[in-house]
């Protein structure tokens, strides 16, 4: 029995910088805008600016923990007691701010509820005003929170087609996770913004507490999905990622027979993969060989494999 492995510095992450500063700034543009509406809310009797604004100041939180992810991710970066590195902090930062997000939908359903039994006169031209500035520092901040895709499309191997599809997953989810508070953050600004008018124009209270419903399973759905995607990586559960089949593909197509005895893949960065492989060889190959027809695929970034020969076992 031999084993071959391929090691590299077991650090795989320096921290996203780029994605570090926008969070901080979009940081700062929330909490100035979730002042101006809990205040705006209190002085012109606007529970939709108030709900706006407490929603807001959740969201303040889940981006500092993005922030705060970000710099730990980076200042660990060298700490030998991470084996893989220091990426998984930011998906852990995405986990939580995930939760976070739920726990504002839980609130926004409350708050929508009562407001729908117990309604309030509101003053509509002030409230409006503050709403479309903050919905106005919600799109800047989601203008620059958006994960730009462009730097994951530099391989040019022809096994590229394969993860064409895979690209989405994936992008930087403690990044992700900051988008999606602004940009559900953007959402109820807007649906506040049509109620308001609803309200003014029409008369229709009722429309502030239902839009704040809508805005509560919208948030709920986004945030549902965010903590499928960074549990998954947190419990190692991408055993259905496609380089997985492609590990198999390039076992399968081997001039030298081999059998897969155990296989395990997981997540150790952004596009990087650790890979165990257990094979059952007939013939002469040694782990140095599969090892080699394996590293077409770059982003098995750690690859220790463990060889049989079939005739030992004679």
């Amino acid at each position: 029995m031999e084993t071959a492995t391929r090691t590299h510095e077991h650090v795989f992450n320096e921290g996203n910088p780029i994605g570090e500063r926008k969070t901080a700034w979009a940081l700062a543009l929330t909490v100035v805008m979730m002042v101006a509406e809990i205040t705006g809310g209190y002085l012109f009797n606007s529970m939709a600016l108030l709900a706006d604004g407490w929603h807001m100041s959740s969201h303040s939180l889940a981006l500092g923990l993005s922030v705060a992810a970000f710099v730990l991710a980076r200042r660990l970066a060298h700490d030998t007691r991470f084996a893989f590195g220091t990426w998984k902090i930011e998906i852990l930062g995405a986990y939580t701010s995930a939760i976070l997000l739920l726990v504002v939908a839980g609130l926004m359903f409350y708050q929508s509820v009562d407001r729908l039994l117990h309604p309030a006169a509101v003053h509509y031209d002030q409230a409006i005003q503050i709403a479309v500035i903050g919905l106005l520092v919600n799109l800047a901040c989601a203008w620059l929170l958006k994960d730009d895709h462009a730097h994951h499309h530099h391989h040019d191997h022809a096994h590229d087609h394969h993860h064409a599809h895979e690209h989405h997953s994936h992008h930087d989810l403690n990044l992700r996770s900051a988008y999606l508070h602004v940009v559900a953050d953007a959402a109820t600004s807007v649906l506040a913004i049509i109620a308001l008018f609803g309200g003014k124009l029409w008369n229709a209270g009722w429309m502030d507490p239902v839009m704040g419903i809508v805005g509560a399973i919208l948030v709920s759905v986004w945030a549902v999905g965010l903590l499928r995607d960074s549990g998954r990586v947190l419990l190692d559960a991408e055993m259905d990622a496609p380089i997985v089949e492609e590990v198999r593909q390039v076992i399968a197509d081997s001039p030298v027979p081999a059998i897969i005895n155990d296989l395990h893949v997981w997540r150790v960065g952004k596009e990087k993969y650790a890979c165990i492989l257990g094979l059952q060889v007939q013939g002469e190959a040694n782990a140095e060989d599969f090892r080699h027809m394996l590293s077409i695929h770059e982003e098995l970034a750690h690859v220790t494999i463990e060889i049989s020969h079939a005739s030992s076992r004679l």
